[in-house]
This record gives structure tokens, sequence and C-alpha cells, in this order.
């Protein structure tokens, strides 16, 4: 798998956060759906992402959050989806590409299991985060296109942003 180490900029987002079993993730991210369909948000204009702050497979379920974004500049007004807004912060960041289902993503495991131990690199202070680059319901499950962004510490040698 190709690995690259890419600095992603800080980006602002309009977020529904999911908090909660993974089974009921499907529920919050429609959520963020209607409310980006309301705001007339296409996803060749504003990308679409999520934070996962936690690994499904070990915490309880009822610990399990991840944040659902859509790029967005402007303020999030109050609405009745409970959409809000937040940054994905600038981060140096090891990139791969996920092909296929989101269900399981082997770009993640890849990343953590294999690349990031013989890489000599640390992680970062802020979660991983997957650009899901394909999306709309006509994007079929094995043509599904997920970038993973795994921040890392800055090197000693790195230019600051």
């Amino acid at each position: 798998m190709e690995v690259q180490i890419a600095q992603f900029p800080a980006t602002r987002v309009a977020v529904a956060e999911h908090r909660g079993p993974p089974a009921l993730e499907y529920e919050t991210s429609k959520k963020l759906i209607e409310w980006r369909l309301q705001h007339r948000l296409s996803p060749a204009n504003h990308r679409t992402y999520g934070v996962h702050y936690t690994d499904p497979q070990t915490v309880a379920p009822a610990d399990h959050r991840v944040d659902f974004c859509v790029s967005y500049d402007l303020p999030v007004e109050p609405n009745p989806q409970g959409i809000v807004a937040k940054l994905i912060p600038s981060n140096r960041c090891a990139v791969a590409r996920h092909l296929g289902s989101r269900r399981h993503n082997a770009a993640a495991v890849y990343l953590y299991r294999e690349w990031l131990p013989a890489s000599g690199e640390q992680l970062g202070n802020f979660p991983i985060f997957f650009h899901y680059v394909n999306v709309g319901p006509n994007v079929q499950e094995d043509e599904m296109i997920t970038d993973v962004y795994l921040p890392l510490k800055r090197s000693a040698h790195a230019k600051p942003t």
C-alpha cells in the first residue's frame, strides 16, 4: 500500500456528531446529508470527512465517537439537525487510499499496524480522519474511494506551517 506524507490544511467543517453504537452511525450521517441538501452543498465543491475519535473494535459501543463532516466556510446557524461548526486543524499526516466498502478500512488498519511501527514516526494529537472522496446514492460499495489521514507529530526537520 502506498503511503505519502502530506500537510493537510486547516479546514472549517459543518459536523453531525455521533456518540454511541456504530450500528447507528447511518442515522447520524442522514442528519448531515439532510442539512447538506438544504444548503445545496455539492460533493464536488464541499468535501466529506469522518473524524474517528475511537476505534469501534476497542471501545464499548456507548463510548464510540465519530464526527461526520462537510467542508463549509460560512457560520453554521442553529438547525433542527443539530449540525455544528468545527475545525479540522492543519496536520502533517500519513495518507493512504482505501478502495471499496467503508465498513472495513484496510488503509487505516495498515497505517496503524504496519506502516506506523516501521516508519519511525509518532502519532500526532488529532484523531485519524477519512476523506470520503466519492459520496452519494449512486456510489456503489465496490466503487468507494476513501483517503485516510493519520496525523503525525511534527518531525524535527519539518518546516512550520
